[in-house]
């Protein structure tokens, strides 16, 4: 199942998803303006693009670009084991694949939030969460919020959701084109308006939400909060953390967690790129330029694919920046 036979050699090739698209009360239409993306509906603000997603509510689906793995549910892909082996390698434990990958476009300030630690996720009843970003794109004056100012304690920040005061609390970073930062649960965040980010993260879609700029749903109600949670997860030693400044190194780390871990890759026309570890799979996050398999098919910015183990490499055509992302086993 979806191997291409080249002379000798056999290989896979990469596995593409359909895009799920997301309705935001922030969101807007920036993958249709930047990515050419054809959104379902017009006039509705979309937040989010789930790109691999293997989740009851929210389930990749194999592009028609996948041979015999078109139409497939990634669920599919992960559940049978021999499959999972093919595509993923060994070693791969759990039910779903263990990721989430999205891109986000902010043109509204996102809620003030936090995602659970993991030995408070159970007992809250949700599913603990950390995260990267990944800067792809940025309007001049836009925000990120991450961590807590120095000198906040939980009692000046319970003080300020009392006065409506919270961006007093919180650190605020003009993050750049390329940066990327790590977002660990229990660190208290928000994104600003004006960012289109890639995001990477666990497969969790928990979120409490501790104050929403008094702003209204989609629904002209005020979406709901979780104070109580958020203060039980908000890491009150948290203070000030910085961005990733890309150094322009080849393979340079942005993030590294025992969840994933993510490298940026600067790539030049005529060179392949493949699995850093040809017994396990990857994902390619193309941030610029053009990559091309052995079927034809091309690669540019804001696609995402797997590269499954033992996947024939891929032929870069112009001067590229990819992220690649790989689970630590």
């Amino acid at each position: 199942m979806g191997w291409r036979s080249v002379g000798d050699s056999v290989g896979m090739l990469p596995i593409r998803f359909k895009a799920i698209y997301q309705e935001r009360v922030w969101g807007g239409r920036e993958l249709e303006s930047v990515y050419g993306r054809l959104l379902p509906c017009e006039d509705v603000p979309y937040g989010e693009s789930w790109e691999i997603s293997d989740r009851g509510e929210a389930q990749s689906i194999v592009s028609s670009e996948g041979g015999d793995f078109a139409g497939m549910s990634l669920n599919q892909l992960w559940s049978d084991e021999v499959t999972r082996g093919k595509v993923f390698g060994d070693g791969l434990k759990g039910d779903r694949f263990p990721l989430l990958i999205k891109i986000l476009d902010c043109r509204k300030d996102l809620s003030v939030q936090v995602h659970p630690p993991v030995e408070l996720a159970e007992e809250l009843g949700g599913e603990a969460k950390s995260e990267m970003w990944y800067i792809a794109g940025v309007e001049k004056g836009a925000k990120l919020y991450a961590g807590l100012k120095k000198g906040v304690t939980k009692e000046s920040f319970e003080q300020s959701l009392r006065d409506g005061m919270v961006e007093e609390q919180i650190h605020a970073i003009e993050a750049k084109k390329g940066e990327s930062i790590f977002i660990p649960s229990g660190r208290l965040h928000a994104i600003g308006a004006g960012y289109l980010i890639y995001e990477i993260q666990q497969n969790s879609d928990t979120t409490y939400r501790v104050f929403d700029w008094n702003r209204m749903g989609l629904d002209g109600v005020p979406r709901e909060l979780h104070v109580e949670q958020s203060m039980r997860c908000i890491d009150f030693t948290d203070t000030e953390p910085s961005m990733t400044v890309p150094s322009g190194a080849s393979g340079e780390g942005m993030a590294s967690c025992e969840y994933f871990k993510v490298e940026k890759r600067e790539l030049h026309s005529g060179m392949e790129v493949g699995n850093l570890d040809k017994d396990k799979f990857s994902i390619v996050t193309v941030v610029s330029g053009e990559l091309s398999d052995e079927a034809g098919h091309s690669y540019v910015a804001g696609d995402f694919m797997i590269l499954p183990r033992g996947a024939s490499t891929l032929r870069v055509l112009d001067e590229t920046l990819i992220l690649q992302t790989t689970i630590p086993i």
